[in-house]
């Protein structure tokens, strides 16, 4: 099994397709949730590539912290 961290942030951007990192292709993600208990940070969502046939299993990211940053 492969543990990479998902991109994109938390809790609407949890990828439903994200690109395969052997070969590529598509990789779907497996299963669901409810809106009542939708995975969190440090869960794992898995992958599955509809090419090479690899799963994917993945942590979700601790949100983004907000900056006040202006620059």
């Amino acid at each position: 099994m492969r543990e990479h961290t998902v991109t994109g942030g938390w809790p609407d951007d949890v990828d439903k397709v994200i690109t395969c990192i052997d070969c590529g292709g598509r990789a779907h993600l497996l299963g669901f949730w409810t809106d009542e208990d939708p995975p969190g940070p440090g869960d794992i969502v898995a992958y599955r590539c509809q090419d090479c046939r690899d799963r994917w299993d993945l942590v979700v990211p601790e949100a983004p912290e907000n900056s006040d940053d202006t620059n």
